[in-house]
């Protein structure tokens, strides 16, 4: 449920590290709504009015899901969630015993959590007891009296949070994976390359060194892979250009902070900051680019494994493509329920790859008319653009629609407007790099060329 996610999810399990985030103690895993009762039973009284106790539930669920949704002490580092402390998180004292009513009323409101006007992220509803101690936010002995007074638990959190506060009911429920996807670099194309593309484009504005990424589009390009070097250096990163785990959260860290994700007055997240640019989901009844380049690799590997059905590449999800899925999620150990998520996405991109470096010795010979299992764009250089250049140039001698290109191993300007003319007579969405897609659509003009 990291901010890579638009709808935000309620964890299975949390983990409680007991003591100060710094401080040497012992880390807990329990139910997220076991940790609830534990927090709720140890911070507030259950002779309270009801309606108190309901606020003060509701804002302390979604002070917790801030914590994990922004990912706030992982991409510090941390192998844990929150801490017990209350300097910094909410109270939590392991084994205590939980009221009755308490645990009636967290079975009923801990997958329901708050949000500010049209803000995705669960909102950091900061509080304190109101009594000895004051802050800005929820006060939870103010919550008596307003309850007192007749208001009920939206309207008490909204005397302290805002009119605009607003209450997401219903939430799933699901275990959560750390949101770091794998290593990327130049060429890599996945959604996690947008989210960081738009993450340093935020960032930018706040460190200006670094360079403004002109394209959001899930492929780690020239200009990418500049920014993310810049960030490294002005960060005390190693400025390879390549998304580590380090990197990646050090980008995320910086990125909520100035964001404010974790304050009362929050720049926010709005659907479009969390919106996936490149799908990596298919099911049976979709169809579009994403069901071809998945289509493309399937088909592929069925020609080295009779265990997958070859496919037509239509670019519709229908039965066949649904069977050759769950073929495929069969051979490879994946859960095998016909659609193509995440691990299902990663592990065919991979068994491609595994593929081209293992070639039967009959297929050496026109391997270089394979995709090389990788984005090839802006700032690219060697031998496989190169050999892309060549094919362009035989094919602009016969296409006028095509502009020519140098033969130079490096993939400027030239080079991606000639490829984004194949993408238009194509069809395809014009991004100006080179995947499965458009490989293929090369390798077949160049033939029609020759």
């Amino acid at each position: 449920m990291a901010i890579t996610s638009p709808t935000p999810i309620i964890p299975d399990v949390i983990t409680v590290h007991l003591g100060k985030p710094n401080q040497n103690a012992r880390n807990i895993t329990l139910p997220f709504a076991d940790y609830i009762k534990n927090v709720a039973s140890s911070e507030i009284y259950p002779t309270w009015p009801e309606e108190a106790l309901r606020a003060n539930i509701l804002a302390q669920v979604t002070f917790a899901l801030n914590r994990i949704y922004t990912e706030h002490y992982r991409s510090r580092g941390y192998d844990f969630d929150i801490s017990s402390s209350t300097a910094y998180d909410q109270y939590f004292v392991e084994n205590r015993n939980i009221f009755e009513n308490i645990s009636r009323l967290v079975d009923e409101l801990f997958n329901n959590y708050l949000v500010k006007g049209t803000q995705v992220q669960p909102y950091f509803t900061q509080y304190c007891s109101g009594r000895g101690v004051d802050c800005e936010g929820l006060k939870q002995w103010g919550t008596v009296e307003l309850a007192q007074r007749g208001m009920d638990a939206m309207q008490i959190l909204r005397s302290y949070y805002g009119s605009d506060l607003q209450l997401v009911e219903n939430a799933p429920v699901r275990h959560l994976q750390e949101s770091f996807p794998g290593t990327m670099r130049l060429g890599s194309y996945r959604s996690e390359v947008g989210f960081i593309q738009r993450w340093l484009n935020r960032i930018s504005a706040n460190y200006p060194a670094i360079p403004k990424i002109p394209a959001v589009n899930g492929v780690f390009d020239g200009p990418t892979e500049a920014a993310v070097k810049q960030f490294q250096q002005i960060f005390n990163l190693d400025p390879d250009g390549v998304v580590g785990k380090a990197t990646w959260y050090k980008i995320l860290r910086i990125y909520n902070g100035i964001k404010n994700l974790s304050e009362l007055y929050s720049e926010g997240l709005t659907r479009e900051d969390v919106e996936r640019v490149v799908p990596e989901t298919a099911r049976e009844g979709d169809s579009g680019e994403f069901v071809q380049v998945m289509q493309y690799y399937l088909n592929f590997i069925s020609r080295f494994n009779p265990d997958i059905p070859p496919l037509e590449r239509d670019g519709f999800f229908g039965p066949k493509t649904r069977e050759a899925v769950l073929a495929f999620q069969n051979e490879y150990g994946l859960t095998a329920d016909g659609i193509i998520g995440r691990n299902t996405w990663t592990r065919l991109q991979q068994v491609y790859s595994d593929i081209l470096k293992s070639l039967p010795d009959e297929y050496l010979s026109y391997s270089s008319l394979y995709y090389p299992g990788h984005f090839i764009t802006l700032g690219a250089s060697g031998k496989v653009v190169e050999q892309i250049q060549t094919y362009l140039a035989a094919i602009a001698k016969n296409y006028p629609q095509v502009p020519a290109v140098t033969i130079d191993g490096y993939y400027g300007p030239n080079t991606q407007a000639a490829v984004r003319a194949i993408q238009a007579m194509q069809g395809l969405t014009q991004i100006g790099s080179v995947g499965p897609l458009t490989w293929n659509a090369i390798i077949n003009y160049y033939n029609d060329s020759r």
